[in-house]
């Protein structure tokens, strides 16, 4: 189904028109997606989307976003920050000139762990995410971090484990990124960053300020999607595990 895109001039002379044309034909967009912008839910079969193309000095990632929060666009970035991007998508390091369509989507939440309440990320992509090179035909979502140290979780009664060298950083009381560890002992890197800061509740701040760590969940794509209420991420994160679907891993505070 053809997507109501934007593909600016810009933009399509970076991608080329036979790209530019695919996209707009709705063979390489995504109907839904989480705005670049705005971090919200769109959809570009029902409302004006805009094509936003992050490049790097090496590396492009392409990105979507509401038209009403940003018009189409390239927006130039420093390589290390679209690599970070690119790790994010892939969990790997990224081959020079790679380009990227997925998004990774990320709910704040609390959860009720042990009798105490755990401030809780949950991470889903917006597309399936295949490993470079592979051809792309089966989502290794999970198996790759699950060799990064993420955890199978199939009991939601237990705590994960701290993975070492992880952490998430919170500034001004927003959610900023979910830092990885970099290679070669290079200190750490963004394993996701936010194109804006999140805002995250009084209550998800408190919790995460008494414990000094969040809980980090991450399942694939189409799992959760947007839940309006707690218990139904809850509900969600439960049915997940039970469908062995779910990974997490514990991190520590960074920042307040």
């Amino acid at each position: 189904m053809p997507r109501m895109l934007d593909v600016s001039e810009d933009v399509r002379a970076e991608i080329g028109d036979e790209e530019a044309e695919r996209l707009l034909a709705g063979e390489n967009a995504p109907g839904s997606y989480d705005c670049t912008s705005c971090r919200t839910p769109g959809d570009s079969e029902q409302e004006r989307t805009s094509t936003v193309l992050f490049v790097g000095e090496e590396t492009a990632v392409l990105a979507f976003a509401h038209a009403s929060c940003i018009p189409s666009q390239v927006v130039q970035v420093a390589e290390e920050q679209l690599q970070g991007a690119v790790r994010s998508i892939t969990g790997e390091e990224p081959v020079g000139g790679a380009a990227g369509q997925a998004v990774l989507g990320i709910t704040s939440g609390l959860v009720l762990i042990e009798g105490d309440l755990h401030p809780a990320l949950v991470v889903e992509p917006t597309v399936p995410i295949a490993r470079p090179g592979s051809g792309g035909t089966s989502d290794e979502f999970l198996p790759l971090l699950i060799e990064q140290g993420f955890v199978p979780v199939t009991d939601m009664s237990l705590l994960p484990a701290v993975l070492p060298g992880w952490s998430v950083l919170l500034a001004m009381g927003q959610l900023h990124a979910v830092l990885q560890p970099g290679t070669g002992g290079s200190g750490s890197v963004s394993w996701w960053q936010a194109h804006q800061p999140l805002q995250v509740t009084e209550g998800w701040r408190a919790a995460a300020n008494k414990s000094q760590r969040v809980l980090v969940f991450a399942v694939p794509v189409g799992v959760i999607g947007q839940q309006p209420r707690e218990d139904l991420l809850r509900d969600a994160l439960e049915k997940a595990a039970a469908d062995g679907r779910l990974v997490a891993a514990a991190m520590p505070l960074a920042g307040t």
